[in-house]
């Protein structure tokens, strides 16, 4: 990146405060604006581009049923957010949750070692239905118990 901008400081700002979570670039237009500040939404995905390319963020493509703004959402890389992990993606409603579990790491060491396959679980996204999402889906709440 060659140079830095008031624009790029607080779009890179945001993302570190936000460092926990999945950001579209309208989410991050909308967070800006709430403060005070104008970015426009061209500006957010032209830098969001630059740390894409420059290994600074991380890029999640949405892909859901429903008509969610922003296909994609993009997250700082910390060392100590968003390590190797497993992510699950609703798609009702869109969240992206990080799942550290033993099985799925073990399915990981499964496909290394019977099919000579790396995953990289960083990428690796399993599309589903969140607790959520599902129980508002339910006949229950959509007929009560009638």
């Amino acid at each position: 990146m060659s140079y830095s901008t008031k624009q790029r400081k607080l779009i890179l700002n945001l993302l570190k405060e936000q460092k926990d979570r999945h950001l579209t670039a309208e989410e991050i237009v909308s967070a800006l604006k709430a403060d005070g500040e104008l970015v426009g939404k061209a500006t957010v995905y032209r830098y969001l581009d630059l740390l894409l390319e420059s290994g600074m963020v991380r890029k999640y493509t949405a892909e859901s049923r429903t008509s969610a703004p922003g296909g994609a959402c993009y997250q700082l890389i910390c060392r100590d957010v968003c390590r190797e992990h497993f992510h699950l993606k609703c798609g009702d409603c869109g969240k992206l949750f990080h799942i550290e579990c033993d099985y799925l790491s073990d399915i990981e060491t499964h496909v290394k070692s019977d099919h000579d396959f790396n995953i990289d679980n960083t990428k690796t996204v399993f599309y589903g239905r969140c607790h959520d999402c599902d129980a508002e889906n339910s006949c229950e709440a959509a007929y009560g118990n009638d």
